[in-house]
């Protein structure tokens, strides 16, 4: 297909041999025995039409950092903002920095700034128009929201209800309660540095383990099962549901790369693979660099807790096993483990250390340790 690709240009895919060859195999799928699958509909006429989107990222700002992340249809970029901003505002409600606090405390703030983003993500956010980018990343919108935090107890009963991010903060609105939906996970992340300073956070994913399972006979690619990342029943009671399937539109996903800037220069990309947990888990990641004062290659290894505002929170056995999972059941958390085998993401990162140097880090032991390397080193 790579092959194909450079000789013929991308004409070959959207009208010529290769896109006949993915319609084929669409509408009549190749099986094994035994094994039935619905066929599709898709049909040149589709391929011909479709447009990849180039828009501006997610930006925001987090502590003198300039955030960028990846905007609708997905909703990491939105969500890893908000989760910063709630980290931020329950700093101001408390009186106590994310540094500060214990290890207990940190996961706690954390379960409940990731639910409570989840709320207002699944609620908003989607392929649909008017999604209320600039309110749902603002500053005012997570001081609002972080006055349902409390740091004796886990709030209750989950799911948090969404916000209202219509301009007006004043008071702690919520909207009505609503239901979690799943997504699958078969997805990689790669973040590259060059020696001239660019920098690249790149998230791809054909959705579940092997995607749709069929490959496109001569050509040697799997095609995406990604429609499933869509809610096939309305999650928001008598709310619309941004991302119910419909003529056209993308569904939501989760993926979350993720560029930070320090004075208009790259600082630090991060990214993860993971479904809904790639927005945790790049948050968490994020957070422990930068607060919790660890060296990017520990901020990337510590024990993961993942909260995506259902009844139950998955944990690692790090933080399942030992004492600080007994404190967060304690202050209300239903710990379940999280991820196959017990694991949450797996995470790549690059941080600038100025002078054109970079240091790369990835996964010690997740998914049976990441690729992080520099390819020319100086040093």
């Amino acid at each position: 297909a790579y092959r194909t690709l450079r000789t013929q240009g991308t004409d070959v895919l959207y009208r010529g041999p290769l896109g006949e060859a993915i319609v084929r195999e669409s509408n009549a799928p190749h099986t094994a025995p035994g094994v039935s699958v619905m066929r599709g509909q898709l049909t040149l006429r589709d391929l011909a039409a479709y447009r990849a989107l180039t828009k501006a990222p997610i930006h925001s700002q987090y502590k003198g950092f300039d955030v960028y992340g990846m905007p609708v249809p997905s909703s990491g970029g939105i969500a890893v903002a908000e989760i910063l901003h709630l980290m931020a505002a329950y700093e101001q409600r408390t009186g106590v920095t994310t540094r500060d606090v214990d290890q207990v405390q940190y996961l706690h703030r954390f379960s409940e700034a990731s639910a409570t983003a989840f709320a207002d993500r699944n609620r908003y956010v989607g392929d649909v128009p008017g999604v209320p980018v600039g309110q749902l990343t603002s500053t005012g919108f997570a001081a609002e929201r972080a006055c349902l935090f409390d740091p004796t107890k886990a709030y209750s009963p989950r799911p948090i209800p969404p916000g209202v991010p219509d301009g007006s903060y004043t008071s702690c609105a919520t909207a009505t309660t609503s239901a979690q939906p799943s997504e699958g996970q078969s997805t990689t992340h790669l973040t590259a540095a060059d020696r001239w300073g660019n920098v690249a956070s790149y998230t791809l994913t054909i959705e579940q383990t092997g995607g749709s399972g069929i490959t496109v006979p001569g050509y040697g690619f799997l095609l995406n099962n990604e429609l499933t990342d869509f809610n096939f029943t309305p999650t928001q009671g008598e709310a619309a549901d941004p991302n119910l399937p419909g003529p056209g539109k993308r569904p939501r996903s989760s993926m979350s790369p993720t560029i930070l800037l320090q004075d208009g220069t790259p600082f630090l990309a991060v990214g993860s693979p993971g479904g809904a947990t790639i927005i945790t888990s790049v948050s968490q990641t994020i957070l422990g660099y930068l607060d919790r004062g660890l060296p990017l290659v520990d901020a990337i290894a510590a024990p993961r807790l993942s909260s995506r505002n259902g009844s139950a929170e998955g944990a690692e056995p790090a933080i399942l096993a030992g004492p600080t999972g007994a404190a967060l059941t304690a202050l209300g958390h239903k710990l379940v483990p999280g991820g196959t085998p017990n694991e949450i993401g797996a995470v790549t990162a690059i941080r600038s250390l100025g002078g054109g140097v970079f240091e790369a880090a990835a996964e010690t032991v997740r998914r049976g340790g990441g690729s992080a390397m520099v390819v020319h080193p100086d040093r």
